[in-house]
């Protein structure tokens, strides 16, 4: 996922670690290859989102659909799929994941109006929900030892997190001196070289014979999550109270399904709550900052997509080093204090991009908030994620895992469409940017409270 999808810094490899083979270093030159053109893709879409929704005609206020039309099946098939591949194969869900990926990437590429290109996006979000989750199960039974593993998951943690600064570069210079369009069709070569090299690196492996699917809570929790992101973009209040009752249906749902998609009775857990609750304000409010920015920078400072590149690029250099570490931060001073200090380091360094005006000297300002609100952003993703897999027995941890990776896709959908929202409450752009920086702000300092108040209760 596109946002500081970053995993806590692995512990060294020690001598008597197991030397990992050369079919093992391909296996993981391929998957996390492919993690990191997905992270990249990501990125290079924000970018390149003002000329790509201009060229196919979207008004300002439709821009969000750009990034929720993929992060929508996204955020709810991916769990559904991740079923599907341990039931019929991972390997197999990879391959075709990345095939329709090819074909939606291509079909980006030739869009010339709305619904195409929509669609074209649809299908990117479908094609990712079936990729990212085999590719993780594929890395993660490749290797029987557990170091070997958490290095390798940390690795995959740290290029997930490089991906948005190179995406951002990427797509400057694509966007910049090419076009548009090579922000979908860059992906088209890289897939294909994936596809051809995927059955000769990746073991196809067994299936288990006792996976359930959960067909009905896939089904209310996408109905639902499109019907919020569609009340929220038209302020459209029927679809605002369908989607949270389709919402309500999913937990239900999944509280009696013999094989749920999201463990929701983990929930009752104070630092898996919790953990979630973060997860999901610190991805949704910085997608939607990000979103704004690019907005400011493109239509109001005027400045080409190389520039706004690179404005995000240096920034996000951030998030590497925030990525490495974290882990050693959060190991001396514990996750509680880590992840409210971070929380309030992003939001502390969103509150003075109030004072942004519509002259390019604002950007002494916006650059050096960013960067080191990146790195508060990075720092509070591993924090959140450190909670929200503790205190849980091992034999759930994979569920536990599932659950914040799910908080993470949702909140991406949510936060660009409301705070996009937020902006176009105002008739003058620049008024509209301040304002939704400012919910931005208050949204997390709020939970910043809420979550100090519930960290500090002990389950019984």
């Amino acid at each position: 996922m596109p946002f500081g999808m970053a995993a806590p810094e692995a512990a060294e490899a020690r001598p008597s670690e197991t030397a990992m083979t050369t079919r093992q270093r391909l296996i993981v030159v391929l998957l996390l290859g492919t993690n990191f053109m997905l992270s990249v893709d990501f990125s290079i879409l924000n970018v390149a989102l003002p000329d790509v929704g201009r060229a196919v005609g979207l008004d300002l206020a439709d821009f969000p659909w750009v990034a929720s039309a993929f992060a929508l099946p996204a955020a709810g098939l991916s769990l559904l799929f991740g079923r599907l591949g341990d039931i019929y194969g991972r390997r197999r869900m990879f391959v075709a994941g990345l095939a329709l990926l090819a074909l939606a990437s291509l079909l980006g590429g030739i869009a010339t109006r709305p619904a195409l290109l929509l669609g074209a996006r649809a299908l990117q979000g479908i094609a990712t929900a079936m990729t990212a989750p085999a590719a993780l199960a594929l890395l993660i039974t490749a290797f029987a030892d557990d170091r070997q593993r958490a290095r390798v998951l940390g690795l995959n943690g740290t290029l997930l997190s490089g991906g948005f600064a190179v995406g951002a570069l990427a797509g400057g210079m694509l966007v910049g001196v090419l076009s548009w369009r090579w922000a979908f069709l860059i992906n088209v070569p890289f897939a294909l070289v994936i596809l051809a090299l995927t059955p000769v690196v990746v073991p196809a492996g067994r299936s288990p014979e006792s996976v359930r699917l959960d067909i009905p809570g896939a089904a209310t929790v996408t109905l639902g999550l499109l019907a919020v992101v569609y009340g929220i973009i038209g302020w459209f209040v029927p679809a605002l109270i369908a989607g949270a009752i389709l919402l309500a249906l999913f937990f239900r749902i999944e509280r009696r399904a013999p094989a749920p998609l999201v463990a929701i009775d983990m929930l009752a857990w104070p630092s898996v709550r919790w953990g979630n609750i973060a997860a999901l304000t610190i991805f949704s409010m910085e997608a939607g900052l990000v979103f704004l920015m690019t907005i400011y920078l493109q239509d109001l400072l005027h400045v080409g997509p190389l520039t706004t590149g690179l404005v995000f690029g240096i920034p996000g250099l951030a998030s590497v080093a925030a990525g490495v570490v974290a882990g050693r931060i959060i190991a001396r001073r514990g996750s509680r204090p880590v992840l409210l200090a971070a929380l309030l380091v992003q939001a502390g360094l969103t509150a003075p991009l109030v004072l942004l005006g519509a002259e390019s000297s604002w950007l002494w300002l916006l650059i050096p908030a960013l960067f080191v609100g990146f790195l508060g952003h990075i720092t509070a993703v591993v924090a959140a994620t450190v909670i929200a897999t503790s205190d849980i027995a091992d034999g759930d941890a994979g569920l536990a895992t599932g659950l914040v990776t799910t908080s993470q896709r949702v909140a991406v959908t949510v936060g660009i469409p409301l705070l996009g929202a937020v902006m176009v409450m105002r008739t003058d752009l620049l008024a509209g940017i301040h304002l939704a920086l400012v919910v931005n702000v208050v949204l997390t300092l709020a939970v910043v409270a809420v979550i100090m108040a519930g960290l500090k209760r002990r389950p019984r």
